[in-house]
């Protein structure tokens, strides 16, 4: 919408947005088109929403205080949870990242971890650096444990809800996964992943009314793969995986298309699995 184009009400609201919020101009015009958010905890809500969409779209919220005193009050909450006498001097470790999610109120089995680790630019699973921190919590103006806390079933629910964060987080997952130095992620890594990302806690359950896709997934790649997984096969089986829920006929797959091989022999796996299961019907 061009700036001329604004109703008195909408300039009145993103006024408002923005002197509260402190998101950008872009921010308040995506949300200016939306129902006037009826308190403070609303616009905060919007505010996260947008972050979400483009987490690398600067300061989309920041509800007080100088970009310096968020870095300061992060860099010193980060260092509550640092060993100094282990670890580096710009790093959480697995005893203190286990201490801080904790402290969080977030289950170490849940798929918020990966959700937090993604935002955080966590290099691996139990491991926070302090740039990765600081940039990760400071355009939602959480520089304290408890503001940080009061997110958490925000970006619960957002891995539920949001299909392009549940994409980024799961593709950010292929790299917290692999063991130092490999290119790839042990078959095991893998399918715990899976079962975390795929079951109905995650809000993305592969199963439809007459195929449990995730477990005949699983049973496939131990039985007939039985490798490890690299990037491609790890991108690509949430491409299926979307495919196949909206679709499960696999109207939408052909012989010579661009899935990689590993995937058009789980269709026939799967054919197999139909054809067998359409004979003991018979029988």
């Amino acid at each position: 919408m061009a700036p001329g184009s604004y109703t008195t009400t909408q300039k009145t609201y993103m006024a408002q947005f923005t002197a509260f919020t402190q998101a950008s101009d872009r921010i308040a015009a995506r949300v200016s088109v939306l129902p006037p958010p009826r308190d403070k905890n609303s616009m905060i809500n919007l505010a996260l929403a947008g972050y979400f969409q483009n987490p690398s779209g600067g300061n989309v919220l920041s509800t007080g205080g100088s970009s310096g005193g968020l870095t300061n009050a992060l860099s010193k909450l980060f260092d509550q949870y640092r060993d100094p006498t282990t670890d580096p001097a710009d790093t959480i470790t697995v005893n203190g990242a286990m201490r801080y999610l904790t402290d969080l109120k977030v289950e170490l089995e849940e798929i918020t971890v990966l959700v937090i680790c993604e935002a955080l630019k966590s290099p691996a699973i139990g491991e926070f650096v302090r740039d990765g921190f600081i940039e990760g919590w400071r355009p939602l103006g959480a520089e304290t444990l408890d503001k940080q806390r009061a997110l958490v079933p925000r970006l619960r629910k957002s891995i539920r809800t949001d299909q392009a964060l549940f994409k980024r987080v799961y593709r950010n997952t292929f790299l917290l996964a692999r063991n130092p130095g490999q290119k790839a992620v042990a078959l095991d890594t893998a399918i715990d992943y899976w079962n975390l990302f795929f079951r109905n806690s995650s809000g993305l359950a592969w199963s439809t009314a007459s195929t449990p896709w995730l477990d005949w997934y699983i049973e496939y790649v131990q039985e007939r793969w039985r490798k490890t997984v690299n990037r491609d096969m790890w991108n690509m089986t949430l491409e299926f995986v979307l495919k196949s829920t909206e679709d499960e006929t696999m109207g939408w797959w052909e012989e010579a298309g661009a899935w990689p091989g590993v995937l058009d022999d789980f269709v026939h796996f799967v054919n197999e699995k139909r054809e067998k299961a359409g004979k003991m019907e018979v029988e």
